[in-house]
């Protein structure tokens, strides 16, 4: 077996491996220098909100080096030069104006002693761009095509290695049946979540999603609930709605999962009594029920004998607390309308 073929194999275990993303990023290194010549190395995770990189996992560089690549200045000079696309590994001899016209260079790099590099950054099979490596050496001499082609080669696998969405999709799998998902973000929006589709009940904005991040900003790690199909009284019955928190190895821009699932065994409970529910679940009064829904108190006492009954619940308190535990209520109101209908359903 051939010296690189060792080390690509280490480098695919190392990147399919358990632990953190961190983790798994300096194995890599360690491992790629068994199958590429390099003196220094940075490996970087881009932003998913498009705010530069986050240094990973670094080879023989010091601190301030490594501080000054995780900078906006390396992310322009990186944008400048092109290797942020999807496209072969690029080198300063690549380059047809002198590398020190670079503001990474000139600062920082050749003031370290680094004279030739081969930076690429890193995508999956379908586009999505993870990250970033560069591979630093104080030879003047430039990379030769071998080192191109093996690099090349073994960045899918790097990409596989630091792709925060490996740890979404892990949660993911934790919700039974999940039929649609998507990534929460810091700044308010959502990203596709790979392995599953969307649904119209998680588009940006929906009041779906506005509920999934409170139960998310309130600090669950797991938590569920129901949301009615086809309008307020769910004519088409009610899905069931699983927001996940986030992992501790995922960037911090990604906060979490909505994922949407068939429901629960119901106890047969009626959509007045799942609202009712969830009105309960925030601890709200008989009172309260009341003016919310729009009802008679004896309306909602009569509500509440039936949810106990079919809870096995001998107080409203513990009918809360099982209707929580089980995520057999709809959030009321949680920004939601009068009347909620999917996207699909409306003619």
């Amino acid at each position: 077996m051939q010296p690189h073929t060792t080390g690509e194999l280490s480098l695919a275990e190392t990147a399919t491996s358990c632990g953190s993303t961190v983790e798994r990023a300096q194995g890599m290194l360690e491992a790629l220098r068994r199958v590429v010549p390099f003196d220094g190395a940075w490996l970087a995770l881009t932003d998913p909100l498009g705010a530069g990189y986050h240094s990973l996992a670094s080879a023989h560089l010091d601190a301030p080096v490594v501080q000054f690549l995780a900078g906006p200045q390396m992310a322009r000079d990186i944008a400048a030069t092109g290797a942020d696309r999807a496209s072969p590994p690029i080198s300063p001899s690549d380059l047809p104006y002198p590398v020190d016209e670079l503001l990474t260079w000139a600062d920082c790099l050749l003031p370290s002693g680094v004279r030739e590099a081969l930076a690429l950054g890193l995508f999956t099979p379908t586009g999505r761009h993870v990250g970033f490596l560069a591979l630093l050496s104080g030879d003047l001499k430039p990379p030769s095509p071998a080192v191109r082609r093996v690099v090349r080669q073994v960045a899918p696998v790097l990409a596989h290695g630091i792709d925060p969405m490996r740890s979404l999709s892990t949660a993911a799998r934790l919700v039974r049946r999940a039929r649609a998902g998507v990534v929460l973000c810091a700044d308010g929006g959502c990203r596709p979540l790979p392995g599953l589709p969307g649904d119209e009940f998680l588009a940006p904005g929906s009041p779906v999603l506005a509920a999934v991040r409170e139960r998310v900003h309130d600090g669950d790690v797991c938590a569920s609930f129901l949301w009615p199909v086809g309008g307020r009284h769910a004519p088409h019955g009610h899905v069931r709605v699983t927001a996940l928190a986030a992992p501790e190895d995922v960037p911090s821009a990604l906060v979490g999962l909505a994922l949407l699932s068939p429901p629960p065994d119901m106890r047969g409970l009626t959509p007045r009594e799942l609202e009712v529910l969830g009105l309960l679940v925030e601890g709200c009064s008989n009172a309260e029920i009341a003016r919310s829904l729009v009802v008679a108190p004896r309306t909602v006492a009569a509500h509440l004998e039936h949810v106990l009954a079919k809870l096995d619940a001998p107080t409203r308190t513990l009918a809360a607390v099982r209707a929580e535990r089980e995520g057999l209520y709809v959030p009321f109101p949680r920004g939601r309308p009068e009347t909620t209908v999917h996207p699909a359903d409306a003619t």
